[in-house]
């Protein structure tokens, strides 16, 4: 079978991560062999450098660089070599939550992140990105009820504007990968857009 990429995007307290094992979870059990992993994150190295994204204070620059460092690794060593062997990854965030955190919340060069992105991921891309898409307030509402903010959950609500607006901006430019899900409905229907997505892009 050929390898299928697949990332679930959105921005803190929209529920997407929710999502990710369930969904896992039924591609296992029509048969496909699924990886999940996040960003950054997924390997020894990008986990070391996720603890300092998320707790180390740094400008937008550092913060940019670790972040596509993180992912050169976590592709190299896990996305790969995953899609190689035919299996399905699920990926809690990649290279749009960059373009939306630090390139429109952090309101680093765009210009930038596009040569790392080609540097870092030499045209990979994923297949399927799932956007669930949340109003900041209630997903601010939702946070807060949850657990202790980390350096980007304790950002404002302009930041979370600015970041759900680099999303929708990610979505124009590749509408033909993207499938937004209303993260404000009841978890069942997301869920079952969640599957309606998945049928169409995957199978099974």
């Amino acid at each position: 079978m050929t390898g299928r990429f697949i990332t679930f995007e959105g921005i803190d307290g929209a529920g997407k991560s929710t999502h990710i094992e369930p969904a896992a979870a039924r591609l296992r059990g029509v048969g496909r062999s699924v990886t999940v992993t996040r960003e950054p994150g997924g390997t020894e190295l990008a986990e070391s450098l996720r603890k300092a994204i998320l707790h180390t204070p740094m400008d937008g620059i550092t913060e940019t660089l670790l972040v596509f460092a993180a992912r050169r690794d976590h592709i190299g060593r896990i996305i790969a070599p995953a899609l190689a062997r035919g299996e399905v990854v699920l990926c809690d965030r990649f290279t749009d939550a960059t373009f939306a955190y630090q390139g429109f919340g952090r309101s680093q060069d765009l210009a930038l992140l596009d040569r790392l992105e080609a540097a870092v991921q030499q045209g990979l891309q994923p297949d399927l990105t799932l956007w669930f898409d949340l109003d900041p307030e209630v997903a601010a509402q939702r946070r807060a009820a949850a657990r202790a903010a980390d350096r980007f959950e304790a950002e404002d609500l302009a930041f979370f504007e600015r970041v759900r607006a680099g999303y929708v901006a990610r979505m124009n430019a590749a509408a033909h990968r993207f499938v937004r899900v209303d993260a404000s409905l009841d978890r069942r229907e997301v869920e079952r857009r969640v599957v309606e997505a998945l049928n169409a892009h995957v199978g099974g």
